[in-house]
This record gives C-alpha cells, structure tokens and sequence, in this order.
C-alpha cells in the first residue's frame, strides 16, 4: 500500500463482518459444555443461544447486556463504525430492551494511520447518537486486522423480556430487512459487485432496529431475536429449538436484495454462509422447488439484519402495517407449525 493508495478495510481482513464470527456448529456444542447457571436473578443467559444477556436488579428493572465485534465489512471507516454500532445495538432491540451505554472494542493494526480509528469511532458515534446512547469508554489492542464493536448495556422490565423461547403454534415469523447482506459484501471485497449494491447494502446494515422493536413491543411478541451471523434460517433454529417448535419458511415470501440473487447464482457466497447451510443440514429439509441459491440465501451471515418476530398468525397483517406506518417494511415469511423438535421445512411458498 503507497501512501497515495486509498485504504481498503475489507483487504485487510480475511473475513468480513458477521461472516467471520465461528460457525453455530463451532459454538454450540462449545457452550453446551459450560456449567450452567444458577444464580436466579439471571432470567436470559447462553443456554438458548438468545442474542443477550438479562439479568434482573429488582422487581421493575433489569439489565440487557451483549457484546459484538468483528473485522471490517465495508472499505469506508466511517461506514464501517456506522455498521458496526447498529449490528452490536440490535441484540439490545432483539430482547425488547432500551439501550443506554456502549464500550468500544477495538483491534487495531500499527500500520494503519490513528485517522482511520478516528473515522471509524466518529461513525460508531453517529449511530449511537441516534439510538440515545452514549459511548462512555473502551479497549484497544494492537492486531493484524482492524476489529471494531461495542459492548451494550440496556435496561428492560423483567416482566417484558423478548426471548427466542416462546414461540407457539400458529404463530406467523416476520423478518423486517432484506437479506443477501453477506453474500453482497463478499462481492465488494473480491471486486465482483459489477451492480455497485454494497451502497444499498450499507444503508440496510446502518439502519438501527430501534424503530422496528418499537413496534413490536407495543404488539403481541411471543418470541423475537434478529438475523446476523447464523443467518435467518439459523436464528430461526435457535428460536424453535429453544421454544419446542417446528417452522415452515417460505421462500419465495423472504425479501432479497436483488444483486444478491444474481451474486450467489454466479458462485458468490462468504465461507459463513456456506458453514451456516452445512450445519443446518440436520435441521432443515427443503422442499422440492427450493433452489441451492434459495438455500445459500436463506443461511447467508448477515451482518446487522433484520428482527425476527413470532406474532399470533391472526395479528400478522396488523402489526405489518403498524411496522409500515413506522417506516419499518416488513413481510411474513413462514409460520410455526406445531410443537417439536425445532426442525424447519422451507418450501417454494405457502402450502
């Protein structure tokens, strides 16, 4: 890199985003060996792969704690930090939960210029900014690659927390974001985004849930979590198998960001994605109709996706309105089938 050669943050990573997170295959088995918890107070902890931590202070209020990092998915530092603030926030909104403070995490190469950090922190601060959340500190160390996220804290009534573990049969799943978010930024890091689509990409991932959860908190929410690294096919494995359910998905009901439909015909995928479909291959049967891009689309890593919602069917359009009315375009994609082992059918469209 000369000192006149523009600084291409996905260069230096060898994964992007959410794609560089370890596969579900990885990480559960991993922390089905951990002790379990007993303190009582601790109402949301790791034992169903939800998106944060819950820990009750009193009767009225509880605490709403994650954390989320990862290596650059875009070139811009300001873009970067943009996405990356949103994609930590979210887990706060998955829960139902408000968030109030942030830590940033950070690994940062000494080859790089301290100007690159300053974007990439300035953009963070934008984001968090809108949300109502300060950055009140945080962590650096030196690494190969650029790294940047926040640790989030948030509050919630304890009586009021959105776990992944109560769907029930009947319910319709709504998804508020198009996925195709990993399978585009692939394409921008290995020069093949001929369509210019991380533009409409980036405005989807710097996009915060907070108007979405909103929504959804005012309504009827048996189960909720959002769609990042496992992809939505994954995050709804983690819903169904922590709530005692089966699912359907359909396919051709899921939004998709048209450029990447074209990219994963022609071969594109991130790694993740590919990890997330090899996983799910124990969970998931596909229908005849299901093409293998509708697979790698449906298990592609997103990085800072959509939330997904189980909503008593007979509400679905309701709230899909109410979600529209508050700028937020959202679609029903499947419905939870019956009690079971948390299997999923995906199928062309609805039965």
């Amino acid at each position: 890199m000369t000192p006149t050669e523009p600084i291409r943050l996905t260069k230096l990573a060898k994964r992007a985003g959410c794609a560089a997170k370890h596969p579900p295959g990885f990480l559960l088995p991993l922390l089905g060996q951990l002790p379990p918890v007993t303190d009582p107070n601790v109402l949301v902890g790791s034992a169903t792969a939800d998106d944060a931590a819950v820990y009750r202070l009193s009767a009225d209020t509880a605490l709403v704690l994650t954390t989320d990092f990862f290596t650059p998915i875009v070139d811009d530092p300001r873009d970067f930090g943009r996405v990356a603030a949103a994609n930590a926030l979210s887990d706060v909104y998955a829960m139902g939960g408000r968030p109030l403070t942030a830590l940033s995490v950070v690994g940062f190469p000494d080859t790089l210029p301290a100007a690159v950090l300053a974007r990439i922190l300035g953009g963070a601060a934008e984001v968090t900014a809108e949300a109502g959340v300060a950055i009140v500190g945080g962590h650096t160390i030196k690494s190969e690659e650029p790294i940047f996220g926040l640790a989030v804290v948030g509050t919630i009534h304890p009586d009021k927390v959105l776990s992944n573990a109560g769907a029930r049969p009947g319910d319709a799943l709504l998804l508020t974001k198009p996925i195709g978010l990993g399978i585009i930024s692939t394409a921008a890091k290995n020069d093949r985004d001929e369509r210019g689509a991380i533009a409409e990409a980036i405005g989807v991932m710097a996009t915060l849930n907070r108007a979405a959860a909103e929504v959804l908190v005012r309504t009827e929410v048996h189960a909720l979590t959002d769609v990042t690294g496992f992809g939505l096919l994954g995050h709804l494995r983690n819903m169904t198998a922590a709530s005692g359910v089966t699912a359907e998905v359909w396919a051709d009901r899921v939004p998709v960001l048209a450029a990447a439909r074209e990219y994963v015909s022609a071969g594109i995928a991130p790694g993740g994605t590919r990890a997330n479909r090899s996983f799910l291959a124990d969970w998931v049967e596909y229908a005849a109709g299901v093409t293998e891009a509708d697979q790698l689309l449906l298990c592609d890593a997103q990085t800072s996706g959509g939330l997904l919602a189980a909503v008593p069917g007979a509400a679905a359009d309701q709230v899909v309105r109410a979600l529209a009315a508050a700028g937020v375009t959202a679609a029903a994609v499947g419905r939870v089938t019956g009690a079971g082992d948390g299997r999923i059918t995906v199928r062309p469209g609805p039965a």
